[in-house]
């Protein structure tokens, strides 16, 4: 049963989804054929090429089918191509603006009805029996009007949010190719200031029976995020076999870098990491302690600078890869461990400023998500107008 809140106007009607609409699936299409022309191709997440042909004449709500995107909502261009990853509605009553149940329609989630699978998958039954509440057309259109003006300045101000976040990681990042420009210091390659350098081991050198649960992690580039190692206790080894290769164990004050992929993806190793193990797409860099701070080597190598120079000089053709001879001539330019200390806690000032201001613009953002849902809500129980 449909539960009916007291204020819901009570000449709104409960309706199954199969009482208004009915749906087909698209025409499955060659992706060869999705280049060129003048037609939009729609699938599940909207349009993703062209064609010569059209078989939509006017504009269609299109409901994603399958996959990642199985319950999105859509309308299509007029003249367009829907594909059979999208199920095409076509109203079987009159009193049916196709924008309010766009917008209906997200908003209940049709996902829901999906079928688990391999991936999920949505049919025209489950559909069907879904039940809404259904206004009278003029103030569906009503709600769409008044959905449109809220949502709007909802989007400008998540708009400028997102401006405001990227401004941000631009700043974080001039800050960072400031701390470290040549000011008369002393030129060095990596390799003349650091204990070790070490590439993660071989992939032979471990296998499948030395992996378990509740081990020593593993770190590989996944496991680094925003500089901060998080372990991931389902892929780690036994204690015997990582004490079998000394060579790959990390101590506090590593830095740990990802091999593999985004340049300057770095953790720092904390007494909370210590002993756990260097993963094969990972390289770590052990600094001399009397000439490398190792917080300062941390922030350098997450600096725009190095990633362009990884960037540049790594290895790969599917993925850029690092090796020894790269990182191990990476240029650095030293003051004294004083002015180097000097310099990461000027760093850390500013950028905890840029972490509060960060975690600002989320909540921000999360506040206009859950904003909008309330938009939704109220306006389809009859709360908005």
């Amino acid at each position: 049963m449909f539960d009916i809140e007291k204020n819901i106007p009570k000449h709104w009607q409960i309706k199954k989804l199969g009482e208004i609409l009915k749906v087909s699936s698209g025409k499955g299409i060659k992706v060869n054929l999705l280049q060129g022309g003048d037609f939009p191709v729609y699938g599940g997440n909207g349009i993703n090429g062209y064609h010569s042909e059209y078989f939509i004449e006017h504009p269609k709500l299109i409901i994603g089918r399958v996959g990642a995107k199985c319950g999105v909502t859509c309308i299509t261009r007029p003249k367009s191509w829907v594909t059979d990853n999208a199920l095409i509605v076509d109203p079987i009553i009159s009193e049916f603006d196709i924008k309010f149940f766009q917008l209906k329609l997200e908003y209940e989630n049709l996902n829901k009805l999906s079928v688990s699978t391999a991936q999920p998958v949505i049919s025209g039954s489950k559909i069907y029996d879904y039940e809404i509440l259904l206004p009278p057309l003029p103030e569906q259109l009503a709600i769409v009007s008044k959905i449109e003006e809220l949502l709007s300045d909802l989007e400008n101000g998540k708009h400028q949010l997102l401006i405001a976040q990227q401004q941000l990681k631009v700043y974080r990042q001039s800050l960072l190719k400031a701390a470290f420009e040549n000011n008369g210091f002393e030129e060095y390659i990596l390799s003349d200031t650091t204990q070790k350098i070490q590439i993660g081991p071989f992939g032979t050198q471990l296998h499948k029976e030395d992996y378990i649960d509740n081990g020593i992690p593993l770190i590989n580039p996944m496991h680094i995020q925003n500089g901060i190692i998080e372990a991931n206790y389902f892929y780690s080894i036994k204690e015997e076999k990582r004490n079998s290769l000394p060579n790959y164990i990390l101590e506090e004050g590593d830095v740990i870098m990802g091999r593999r992929g985004e340049m300057g993806r770095c953790g720092l190793v904390t007494k909370n990491e210590s002993g756990w193990f260097c993963g094969t797409g990972s390289l770590y860099f052990r600094p001399q302690k009397e000439k490398l701070n190792s917080l300062f080597l941390y922030y350098y190598l997450t600096s725009q600078p190095i990633k362009k120079y990884l960037t540049d000089n790594a290895g790969g053709t599917t993925m850029a890869n690092l090796n020894l001879k790269i990182v191990n001539e990476i240029p650095i330019y030293l003051p004294s461990l004083k002015v180097q200390q000097q310099i990461v806690d000027e760093l850390e000032s500013k950028l905890t400023v840029c972490d509060n201001i960060e975690e600002t613009i989320k909540e921000a953002l999360l506040k206009s998500e859950s904003l909008r849902q309330s938009i939704l809500k109220k306006a389809f129980s009859g709360q908005l107008i």
